[in-house]
């Protein structure tokens, strides 16, 4: 599944010549394009999808978004890393056998 997904921008720099944002997603920070949002400011929300920023978005809406996607599990689809979630998982089992 991919989501536009809100996000808190915590830093912002240009890369050749391309505005870039660190982008906080309720705990997962990403690298995100800027170029549809150029004046975009640090401390303020963005809906990003693959990878771009396409809209800005008040801190309510952009809050009460991620706990939605948090509670339907949207948000560990999204960027869980399903290998270490797997090892987790693998070393969590004889423990739980041995109960």
């Amino acid at each position: 599944m991919c989501l536009a997904v809100p996000g808190r921008v915590v830093g912002i720099e240009k890369r050749d010549g391309t505005p870039m944002a660190r982008v906080d997603f309720g705990g997962v920070v990403k690298d995100v394009c800027l170029a549809y949002l150029p004046e975009i400011e640090v401390g303020e929300y963005a809906i990003v999808h693959v990878g771009f920023a396409i809209q800005r978005l008040d801190e309510e809406s952009a809050l009460a978004t991620l706990r939605l996607f948090e509670r339907i599990g949207a948000l560990d689809e999204e960027f869980g890393d399903a290998w270490a979630r797997a090892a987790a998982e693998a070393e969590r089992a004889p423990e739980e056998e041995n109960r």
